[in-house]
């Protein structure tokens, strides 16, 4: 059966070829190269490649329309979004003084090995998340009980990063991807976010959201006559934290505030370029810049951020963004939640957040019908159809992972696959379910009909 089906990939978390702006990237490049400065060329300074770092001030202050208008100073060049987790760490934790990485689940997995890298093996913790976002109540409870431990402890002081006049060391670190999540392909609500905040800022903790996908939004109905919206859908938690209670500068606070966004140019430029930015307070985003890799060889990424700042300061990337990218996975997404209306509700398979207005993202997230496993789904989808998916138990926090939860749960992409063969592949995923429901009826002995539980509405990144 396999021999005669093409494959059909729906687990890759990358931008379809297509849709990478190759041609505007030369522009831009061409540009960069032809100025009379080679800054591109040289080591580029702490904090990044000034030019690009006011681009994306203005960019982001437009997109997220913010109560101020987000300062150069706020923003710091990475060497996009996984590099760039490595260099908080280095900067703001302590593998020992730091209690916990708490991880919203079901997580960015590979992100686990970054925190893993960093001294937290056995100490990476998951947190649930319902329909608004991560679970306050259950994160407030572990707080607690971790700050209790420490003191019995006697974990009071950091262990082993000196004091820095440009530095600080958070209690715990606290991991999501609030809008359109990956996996979950969830937006957290604005009541929890601030919530977040305030949890986070009772027990210094540090917020790291990766804000990758903000741009890539669109309307969730298939009828509506839009497909590309120019300003964001929620504040980040940076805005939020920014703006609550006077911010990191409020009586009493240190000024660091108590959440970093991190941004790349992966999902809207593309991977290859591999470079990003940070957004932090002030004080933050200098300690940032500080990280020892950075005063040792400069801002990462300074060649490529100098075609970035060309393709901003053009209007190109935005362009692209809401004329080329937006539209397309409109429609990508469009086919896909049609095809698992038709195929895959019926037979028990929920979506999840269906009234939301706006969606977004690469990634959809299902949760299979009752006795139906993540595992055996996948095994089954491309040994009979030849048809690639992931299982959510790949996306379990390392060494806490809820995997009760997560074995019902299959995570699909419509970035990558070629957009004609995306109903396909739902269409394969529904035959490969219906014979195991089939073989589960004929295994029990009756003749019981699937709960309609439906509504309609790197490999892995």
């Amino acid at each position: 059966m396999t021999a005669k089906k093409s494959l059909i990939n729906l687990l890759r978390g990358w931008p379809n070829q297509s849709l990478l702006p190759a041609s505007q990237i030369k522009t831009a490049a061409d540009a960069a190269l032809l100025e009379v400065s080679t800054d591109g060329l040289l080591y580029g300074p702490d904090p990044g490649y000034e030019p690009l770092r006011r681009c994306i001030a203005s960019w982001l202050t437009k997109f997220y329309q913010p109560h101020h208008r987000i300062e150069t100073e706020r923003i710091c060049i990475t060497g996009g979004a996984s590099q760039n987790l490595a260099c908080i760490l280095q900067v703001f934790s302590d593998p020992i003084y730091t209690r916990n990485v708490w991880m919203v689940s079901p997580t960015y997995f590979l992100a686990c090995r970054i925190f893993e890298d960093s001294g937290f093996h056995g100490r990476l913790r998951s947190v649930p998340e319902d329909d608004e976002g991560i679970d306050i109540t259950f994160l407030k409870e572990e707080l607690h009980k971790s700050e209790d431990n420490a003191k019995s402890a006697g974990n009071e002081k950091p262990t082993l990063k000196p004091p820095r006049t440009w530095s600080k060391v958070y209690r715990h670190l606290i991991y999501a991807v609030p809008t359109f999540s990956n996996p979950s392909s969830t937006t957290m609500g604005l009541e929890r976010r601030e919530q977040l905040i305030r949890v986070a800022r009772e027990y210094d903790a540090l917020i790291i959201t990766d804000d990758v996908y903000d741009q890539l939004q669109w309307p969730a109905s298939s009828e509506s006559m839009r497909s590309s919206l120019e300003t964001a859908v929620q504040p980040r938690l940076i805005d939020i934290d920014r703006q609550l209670d006077d911010g990191p500068e409020r009586e009493g606070a240190d000024g660091f505030g108590n959440s970093v966004s991190n941004g790349s140019f992966s999902k809207i430029a593309g991977p290859g370029c591999r470079t990003g930015w940070a957004e932090g307070s002030r004080k933050f985003s200098n300690g940032l810049s500080q990280v020892g890799s950075s005063r040792s060889g400069g801002a990462p990424s300074q060649l490529v951020a100098t075609f970035m700042s060309k393709l901003i300061e053009s209007g190109d990337l935005q362009y692209h963004i809401f004329n080329t990218l937006q539209p397309a996975y409109a429609r990508r997404y469009r086919s896909m939640i049609s095809a698992i209306n038709e195929f895959l509700l019926p037979l028990g398979v929920i979506l999840p957040q269906t009234d939301r207005a706006i969606v977004g993202g690469y990634f959809i997230w299902l949760t299979l019908p009752a006795r139906i496993s993540a595992n055996k789904v996948s095994l089954r989808a491309k040994e009979e159809e030849n048809l690639i998916i992931a299982e959510g138990p790949l996306f379990g926090v390392y060494g806490d992972a809820l995997e009760d939860d997560l074995q019902c749960k299959v995570r699909i992409c419509f970035s990558w696959e070629e957009e004609e063969n995306l109903a396909e592949g739902i269409k394969r995923l529904g035959q490969v379910i219906r014979r195991m429901q089939s073989e589960d009826r004929h295994k029990q002995g009756t003749s019981r009909s699937p709960a309609n539980g439906g509504i309609s509405v790197k490999e892995y990144q």
